[in-house]
């Protein structure tokens, strides 16, 4: 993680945007939107780009026929409606655009032992899976173990970069650059200047998401209050996978007066959905575009936006590099100038205040800002 330097770094470029707009009042403001009173929004919002179409590159045909793909899921697995669907979408694309020959999939138990995580990755290695890909850190110490002993087999990891074997590739994320833009849009559409973070397990990762939340909502107000919850310590996963514990905790954070509540939880968000509707509150999703997920279709309308982690353009690019013998290709970090993560759309809810997203995402491109990774206060 960064240390100390890289976060005031950060705190001061945040501090440069918005000082220069801290008397403006509410200049910049969605109309309706931003604490009831009209002072919450603090700072202006820098001007949006002319355009927010990112070129994409001409990408021709590849032939992924000869590869036969495995996917070793985190805790939720396939269904999760976040983290893990995710990923398998990327390879669900992966088989319908570039004819992936066969794929197997296999999901961790919430206690289960790093024998079992090993035991997994080493029975698709030795049934000739190739590539192998790890959804989430939690499968760093097995695949430390396990792919030395297959040298000739490609694994790739999600949300992990301390592997370091060259068979191993990190697909790794800029989650608080995407978390910033989504603590812009808890400020702007909260009417009590009062909002939550949900967070599933205390791990560095899912500070990140904390990090970037926090900075994005201080970049536009002084008078914000955040509530920052977390459902399980580090080493208990189980805080993925409990949507009470997420019902719980959101309720706690929305009676206190939160009225957004942006959760990092996986499988548990569905908790904090249900809280935030029953408490007539919004919610802000994570990973996949959840307005759109079927198993959250009785919650999609507290759903205001969800912060986009592009788990599935990274395993999709990964099984395309695989297949065209080009990993050097692949970016070493998938953040907000490759569209690695973002926030999406669904549902109509932000598109008033799009251009300020979009405003203050080129400046997070462009260097103007430099968002922490890591938690301050």
């Amino acid at each position: 993680m960064r240390g100390g330097t890289l976060a005031a770094i950060a705190m001061a470029g945040v501090l440069t945007l918005a000082g220069c707009a801290k008397d403006s009042g509410n200049e910049g403001q969605a109309a309706g939107d931003g604490g009831g009173e009209g002072n919450c929004i603090t700072a202006q919002a820098p001007p949006a780009p002319e355009s927010s179409q990112r070129e994409s590159e001409a990408q021709g045909d590849v032939d992924a026929s000869d590869l036969r793909v495995g996917l070793a899921f985190d805790v939720g697995g396939r269904g999760d409606a976040s983290f893990n669907d995710a990923a398998a979408a990327g390879v669900d694309r992966a088989k319908e655009e570039m004819g992936v020959g066969k794929t197997t999939e296999s999901t961790a138990a919430g206690t289960e032992s790093e024998d079992a995580k090993q035991q997994r990755l080493t029975q698709m290695a030795n049934q000739g899976f190739d590539p192998i890909i790890a959804v989430g850190f939690a499968y760093a110490e097995a695949l430390k173990a396990v792919a030395p002993r297959f040298p000739d087999t490609n694994f790739a990891i999600v949300d992990d970069n301390s592997v370091e074997a060259p068979n191993v590739t990190p697909l790794v994320f800029a989650e608080e650059q995407g978390s910033f833009l989504a603590g812009v849009a808890a400020v702007y559409k909260s009417k009590n200047c009062h909002i939550g973070f949900v967070g599933g397990v205390d791990t560095p990762l899912i500070e990140k998401f904390e990090a970037g939340y926090v900075q994005g909502a201080q970049a536009v107000s002084d008078n914000v209050e955040i509530e920052r919850d977390y459902l399980t310590p580090a080493g208990d996963i189980s805080g993925f996978n409990d949507p009470g514990k997420g019902n719980v905790v959101a309720k706690s954070q929305i009676d206190k007066g939160a009225d957004v509540v942006y959760h990092a939880a996986g499988a548990s968000g569905k908790g904090v959905f249900e809280a935030a509707k029953s408490g007539g509150a919004m919610a802000i999703g994570v990973d996949s575009d959840q307005y759109e997920q079927k198993t959250l279709s009785g919650v999609r309308d507290v759903i205001i936006t969800s912060m986009l982690k592009r788990v599935d353009v990274a395993v999709y690019d990964y099984i395309r590099a695989v297949a065209q013998d080009d990993l050097g290709s692949l970016p070493e970090r998938f953040d907000l100038s490759v569209d690695g993560v973002g926030y999406a759309t669904s549902g109509g809810k932000i598109d008033d205040i799009v251009p300020v997203l979009e405003g203050y995402k080129k400046q997070i491109i462009d260097g103007k800002i430099t968002v922490s990774d890591t938690v301050s206060g």
